[in-house]
């Protein structure tokens, strides 16, 4: 194959990639509709705010630990090969995600769809950057961002068509259907590649990565369940991570193989990626955590009108992302993202200011605004990263962007869920006071518990819910602010850090070597 030309069905290839992307990104999209379902006692399974987490969480670490080793070893083994292998694995756990009995089997079966997942996305990219030539590769990875886009517009309304007509169980069935697909597609149309000089495998980093971030978020999430930091349940857990954190980092540093390659944050345009990519997903997942319940608990919609109202985002990622590239080519990643950064920080902060009566038609206004601008970062951000690295370490690329990407989105669901569960949990106390203790903690953990205890307490728990819209109003309003300021955060990171305008690349740089 011509790596200047690329392979001949490369845009069919395309096609197949993204279809088989579609399973991964539209679980998390669906499960955030199905997350009010999920936790009512009767049509669900009655998981508490912190089980709900651990039901994202379980996923995004597991995912995030493993990326890089699925990427090394699909650049060893073949990258179609582990493609297959991650859909397969994918399917299975879904399926024991949809007949989940209680909250822990949920957790653990949503941990094995992040085994999947891990095989899945790392494949994706590099097999694109393998059989796209340089001058179209940006094009290419504008598309595939754009279907990631496709699968957030359609998760939601799926998902509460689902919810409306079968169980909540169903959210996880729709991905086998896609699996079947996908496997046969990509075993009749995909190529097959690999490294020819492939990196080696480090199972020390991967076990310390895995320790050390499930810790922190246990520590981050308990800390929010119980209310208060100053617990040795929340401090023992959350220092233990960061000190197993440091010791993967300096482990990264010391070996010729590292799991995550953490010399690559010194390439500026590497790292001021990287860590854009980072600080929007940590405030967009902690975010998109709460406007769930905000659009169906305070504001009365339906999993199914929820789901439609999540369209002018989605419809936005799709408008954008494939127009994003030459945006960026024409002004600059600095100018772009900077500018794109200060929307989502302001997007964020609108939130703080929405309450039970804020017109429908401004959240959709929002909701549009900021898909444009995730669109205007996602793309450039991922081909800024993915050409910081030789063109045969592509899986490993991948890998790191879409670590950071994972592990940045769980701790960002962990931290903001905490701040939101803790806010709501300091409104409530006084409210809850005349409830036994042990109902006056479960119901304040969260508003769907409080609506649960209201309900069981039939006239009287009445009472309950107009505080508890307001407290939870008021604890959406300290997490928006909180994530915009972190958003803020990413602000500084580009415009210090991002290269600006690129210069010609000439035709002799264009000459890569193929991939075999």
């Amino acid at each position: 194959m011509d790596p200047n030309s690329g392979h001949p069905r490369r845009w069919a290839i395309l096609g197949v990639l993204v279809f088989s992307l579609l399973a991964v990104v539209l679980d998390n999209t669906i499960l955030n509709v199905a997350m009010k379902t999920i936790s009512d006692p009767t049509a669900g399974l009655g998981a508490t705010q912190s089980e709900l987490e651990w039901a994202i969480n379980s996923y995004t670490l597991v995912f995030a630990g493993l990326l890089f080793t699925f990427g090394v070893i699909g650049d060893r083994t073949g990258r179609k090969r582990m493609l297959v292998v991650g859909m397969v694995l994918f399917g299975l756990a879904s399926l024991a995600s949809a007949y989940a009995q209680d909250p822990m089997q949920l957790i653990l079966a949503r941990a094995a769809m992040g085994i999947g997942g891990a095989a899945i996305m790392p494949a994706t990219l590099a097999i694109i950057s393998n059989v796209f030539p340089p001058a179209e590769r940006g094009r290419a990875i504008g598309v595939w961002a754009a279907g990631v886009g496709l699968a957030v517009a359609i998760g939601p309304i799926t998902g509460g068509l689902l919810i409306q007509h079968f169980w909540w169980g169903s959210v996880f069935l729709v991905n086998v259907p896609i699996v079947v697909v996908g496997v046969i597609l990509i075993a009749a149309i995909v190529p097959e590649s690999k490294d020819p000089k492939p990196s080696r495998l480090d199972p020390v980093g991967v076990i310390l990565s895995i320790i050390g971030l499930v810790s922190l978020v246990y520590g981050i999430i308990r800390g929010g369940y119980l209310g208060t930091v100053a617990s040795a349940e929340v401090l023992v857990p959350t220092l233990a991570g960061v000190a197993v954190l440091g010791v993967f980092v300096w482990w990264e540093r010391r070996i010729d193989h590292p799991v995550f390659d953490v010399r690559s944050f010194a390439n500026p345009k590497f790292g001021s990626a990287i860590a854009m990519m980072g600080i929007v997903f940590f405030a967009m997942m902690g975010g998109m955590f709460f406007l769930t319940f905000y659009l169906q608990i305070v504001l009365g919609y339906t999993a199914l009108q929820a789901g439609a109202l999540m369209i002018p985002f989605a419809a936005a990622q799709l408008i954008f992302a494939p127009l994003s590239q030459r945006v960026n080519e024409r002004v600059g990643a600095k100018l772009a993202a900077t500018v794109s950064m200060i929307v989502i920080a302001l997007v964020l902060s609108s939130y703080a200011f929405m309450t039970e009566n804020t017109p429908i038609l401004l959240i959709e206004v929002v909701f549009f605004v900021q898909g444009a601008a995730m669109a205007n970062i996602m793309p450039p951000a991922t081909t800024a990263i993915m050409e910081a690295l030789p063109r045969e370490k592509a899986g490993v690329g991948s890998a790191m962007s879409n670590t950071v990407r994972q592990v940045a989105g769980a701790l960002g669901v962990a931290v903001l869920g905490s701040v939101l569960s803790s806010s709501y949990r300091g409104h409530m106390e006084p409210v809850l006071a005349g409830l036994p203790a042990g109902v006056q903690h479960a119901a304040g953990e969260s508003i769907m518990a409080t609506m649960g205890v209201a309900e069981a307490l039939g006239e009287r728990g009445q009472a309950l819910i107009k505080p508890a819209f307001a407290a939870f109003i008021e604890g959406m309003h300290v997490t928006a602010l909180v994530s915009a300021a972190i958003a803020l955060l990413g602000v500084v990171v580009v415009a210090r850090w991002m290269p600006g305008r690129p210069k010609p690349v000439q035709q002799a740089e264009q000459k890569e070597p193929a991939v075999v």
